[in-house]
């Protein structure tokens, strides 16, 4: 079996957990190398390890979820929805192929005007426009054709199911299971009292064009900006192709929210 792997953080290959699946992983006949840019894809890869937290996961999509080539994040990092197989639990199912392969919808961003220098149009988590100087953007949006009203905010983003529990959820926008056929419009800090987060179905395309004073805005895609000027209209859709997942046992999703946000639980009733 032939296996990638992608490190943003180089400490980690200073660590003693790395250098363990590493050795564990060869010496099971495994043939690794490490992967940093499209241009190191080897044929015949298996799939590649995403070594780090759920930052590094986006980034590992960046370089191969277009390839079709299956991702494991394997966290090194503090919280993980992506990235949430402990190393020492990696080699031995890979090895015995005691895994599974899932799809993860993704979005395509088409840009009006110039596409931004080093661009990628698809992101997993959220796309959106945001406020690149301290002050409120007028955002005009539309789903599937239909007007919505016009958001004042800090932002508005367009997220994935997969992106309901990242920057989504701390916008105060709705958690929702992985695999629901949905996107998100959620804003953020609306200087709107009445706006609230719509959910749509993701086969509808929304648009979004936004103003500010200052003439520009970021563009945002998971863990990427881009400086575009005011006026910008872009479309978010969603991609051709999903992003395979590789699954390692069980991955109850509820059971993730209760362990990695604290969901349910009273500080009223814990043990002291």
């Amino acid at each position: 079996m032939k296996i990638g792997y992608h490190i943003e953080n180089p400490s980690i290959s200073g660590d003693p957990r790395f250098k363990a699946v590493m050795a564990a992983l060869q010496g099971g006949g495994a043939e690794l190398y490490a992967l940093r840019s499209r241009k190191d894809i080897l044929p015949g890869t298996a799939m590649v390890l995403s070594l780090g937290g759920d930052g590094t996961f986006l980034s590992t999509a960046h370089l191969v979820a277009e390839e079709g080539l299956p991702i494991l994040g394997v966290n090194f990092g503090r919280m993980g929805f992506l990235s949430y197989v402990k190393p020492d639990d990696v080699a031995a199912p890979l090895l015995e192929g005691r895994y599974k392969v899932e799809d993860r919808a993704m979005l395509r961003v088409d840009v009006d005007g110039p596409a931004p220098e080093d661009w990628w149009p698809f992101a997993l988590n959220e796309a959106g426009l945001f406020r690149s100087a301290p002050e409120t953007l007028g955002i005009e949006a539309s789903v599937g054709g239909m007007q919505l009203p016009t958001y004042w905010a800090d932002g508005l983003m367009a997220a994935t199911a997969s992106g309901s529990t990242a920057y989504n959820l701390s916008a105060g926008g709705p958690i929702c299971t992985p695999e629901a056929p949905v996107l998100m419009l959620t804003a953020v800090a609306p200087h709107n009292l009445g706006i609230r987060p719509l959910v749509v179905p993701s086969d509808k395309s929304i648009l979004m064009k936004g103003t500010a004073r200052s003439g520009r805005m970021s563009l945002s895609l998971d863990n990427r900006c881009y400086s575009v000027p005011t006026g910008t209209s872009i479309r978010i859709s969603s991609a051709p192709f999903s992003l395979r997942r590789v699954n390692i046992g069980p991955d109850n999703f509820i059971d993730a929210l209760r362990e990695r946000l604290f969901w349910g639980q009273d500080v009223r009733n814990m043990p002291r």
